[in-house]
């Protein structure tokens, strides 16, 4: 069965974009086919366990794909003669197109369609960009969201509305027009080269390098400099893959480590592709018009390739090259690039300079080539263990297997730190302290994780200063709620009051709350809400709008911390007072349990996802209530009465009750 599984994922991230455009050539609808082309994907997962692996893997799962859209359309009525003509059109084309030696079949400019189909403007950049890697590299969200930086999470959404967006405009799989040339050729260019990239450097996987991907970028790239001769960018965007992908034979090692670019052995570089390159350069350059980010890239790409050895390298140049493409598109990943480039021109302390300049950038905290760039200038420094405890830490952010090993083989080969606590360490012992609950290690195990992920869990406590935890704070949090900021301070504040770590919150300023609600939440609505909700939802809602307190604390409560005589409780330190609402309502929550979570989700937990022992009620089974899905019901039961119709958060309950306490106050003084 596993070897089913990886006969499937590779067919469809060799053949995706072929499948897909194939089926919307005929359906007109993208998202319909790649829905089809995933229900064949199923039926191969069920039948080729048992019948076999087909000689023509591809071909069969297009034709269960036409199948499946053939048997779609006979099910949907509407608009008859319409659907009748397609299914015709997929019976007769079926035999043709699907059975032959070709593989799935389809027109040759069908994948170029499907490029400016999912660059359609209509749609916003990224959108564009995520689409077209789903459908034509067969990429996962979680692989896409590497490349490009972005959560997962996010790479769903904008695959979604893309698809909708791309219904709701009846748009179709034809030739593109000079107009939509012009308009969608950047983001058919930064699709391609995204394509590439993931295959010249792998975001996961066991290898460093996809090549089929590499191939597939490369082959579009051609077709596209063909189609529009007269664009420089476009044939320099060809150029730059033909002159990386000319060194592929020399970037991995003897035992499969991977090789930096100086440590090349140049001889092994595809002079043909070298001179492929040259040539599309030179194509480039005929085309005319100022040199836009990929000519100035190839341009790079060009001085590396015209070196013979790496002491020959013109670094003086490449610096130059970098600082133009950096006032051209200054984005995070080309000034990264630039600092080496600087390093390597002007000496590793300019390069660490450099870096240091853009490591607060929120798109970096993640990046594993960040803390490996830093490591590689502070080893030329002559700063080894420095350099170690940033080795590590890319190695601990890379899910690529080979780039794991070849960094932690880095770090290794480095003298460690003077013996002395590591941060690592640390952050552990505080976690596991016997006085410190459940929820609260949590939470502060939120920030204290980040930090050991941004610094690097070998950081030893000497060089965890003041500066370096803002710079955390400034890439995490930098532009998040005041509220979100001070939570994140308060525990790094903690966490140097216990440990003995004095100073290293000094450049962490403690942010303005606002000190009452936002305007357009309702007390009277939100009394209404109350009146038709469940126990449980009440009693939340009154709590946060009597106390005041963050929901977080509210659902942290447990069943033994109530005082209901004294209407008081103290979870994590903290004192959370109510009012006769709350103290109406909560006998009837609580019951007959004497211990145990206050607020419990529906149902019991699945086998697989058993919270620990202080989430889990003893008499009900049932688990505490999640801060998430508590927010999703206040969203939902609010969304009615809410101006904007989005629903309001359980933030303006408690900036409510933070409300009242301040009127009150001042009603006392």
């Amino acid at each position: 069965m596993s070897e089913v599984h990886e006969v499937v994922n590779a067919v469809w991230k060799a053949e995706s974009a072929r499948i897909v455009a194939a089926l919307t050539r005929v359906v007109r609808d993208v998202g319909t086919a790649e829905e089809c082309a995933q229900d064949a994907l199923v039926d191969a997962l069920r039948q080729w366990p048992h019948e076999g692996v087909p000689d023509n893997p591809a071909a069969w799962i297009t034709t269960a794909a036409k199948r499946r859209a053939l048997d779609r359309i006979r099910r949907e009525r509407r608009l008859e003669r319409e659907h009748e003509r397609i299914a015709h059109d997929l019976e007769r084309a079926a035999p043709e197109e699907a059975g032959g030696p070709g593989g799935p079949g389809g027109e040759p400019e069908d994948v170029l369609r499907l490029l400016f189909l999912t660059c359609h403007p209509a749609l916003s950049v990224g959108e564009r960009v995520a689409l077209t890697l789903r459908l034509v590299t067969g990429l996962t969200d979680n692989e896409i969201g590497r490349a490009l930086l972005t959560p997962e999470r996010d790479i769903a959404r904008r695959i979604a509305s893309a698809k909708r967006t791309l219904a709701e405009r009846g748009a179709a799989l034809e030739p593109p027009g000079p107009e939509e040339v012009t308009d969608r050729l950047p983001a058919v260019l930064d699709v391609i080269s995204l394509v590439f990239n993931e295959g010249h450097t792998a975001t996961a996987g066991p290898g460093l390098m996809r090549p089929r991907l590499c191939a597939e970028a490369l082959r579009t790239g051609r077709m596209l400099a063909a189609l529009v001769p007269d664009r420089a960018e476009a044939h320099a965007l060809v150029a730059l893959m033909e002159l990386q992908r000319s060194r592929s034979a020399a970037r991995i090692g003897p035992s499969g480590q991977p090789l930096r670019l100086h440590e090349q052995d140049r001889s092994r570089w595809d002079r043909e592709g070298v001179r492929r390159g040259f040539a599309a350069m030179l194509r480039a350059r005929d085309a005319g018009g100022p040199p836009g980010p990929y000519t100035l890239q190839a341009a790079i790409a060009v001085c590396h390739a015209r070196a013979p050895d790496a002491e020959a390298t013109d670094w003086g140049r490449i610096a130059i090259l970098y600082d133009r493409l950096a006032d051209l598109t200054p984005t995070p990943v080309v000034l990264l690039n630039r600092a080496v480039a600087v390093g390597f021109a002007h000496g590793p302390e300019r390069g660490l300079e450099s870096v240091d300049a853009v490591a607060a950038e929120p798109a970096l905290r993640d990046y594993h080539l960040l803390p490996s760039v830093r490591g590689d200038l502070l080893a030329r420094s002559g700063r080894p263990a420095e350099a170690r405890v940033e080795f590590e830490r890319a190695a601990a952010l890379t899910d690529n297997r080979a780039e794991h090993a070849f960094l932690l083989r880095r770090a290794a080969d480095l003298p460690a730190a003077p013996t002395g606590p590591l941060l690592g360490e640390t952050v552990r012992a505080f976690l596991a302290r016997d006085d410190l609950g459940e929820q609260a290690a949590r939470s502060y195990g939120r920030t204290l994780h980040r930090l050991c992920r941004s610094l690097g869990e070998g950081l030893p406590l000497t060089d965890l200063t003041a500066e370096r935890v803002a710079g955390v704070f400034a890439a995490a949090w930098g532009g998040g709620a005041a509220r979100t900021w001070n939570r994140h301070r308060s525990a790094v504040r903690s966490f140097a009051a216990r440990m003995d770590l004095a100073g290293i919150d000094a450049a962490l300023e403690r942010r303005a709350e606002p000190a009452i609600a936002p305007a357009g939440i309702d007390p009277g609505a939100v009394r209404a809400l109350c009146e038709g909700a469940s126990v449980r939802e009440r009693a939340l809602w009154c709590l946060l709008s009597e106390s005041g307190v963050p929901a977080r604390t509210a659902l942290a409560l447990n069943v033994e911390e109530l005082d209901l005589d004294d209407r008081s409780a103290v979870v994590a330190g903290a004192r959370v007072t109510w009012r006769s609402g709350t103290a109406r309502l909560l006998p009837d929550l609580v019951g007959d349990r004497t211990r145990g979570p206050l607020f419990l989700s529906d149902r019991r937990p699945g086998p697989a996802r058993t919270p620990g022992a202080g989430d889990l009620c003893p008499d009900t089974g049932r688990r505490r209530l999640s801060y998430e899905r508590a927010e999703r019901l206040f969203a939902l039961a609010s969304r009615a009465v809410d101006p904007h119709g989005r629903g309001w958060t359980l933030g303006l309950l408690s900036g409510l009750g933070r409300a009242g306490i301040s009127r009150a106050g001042r009603r006392g003084g």
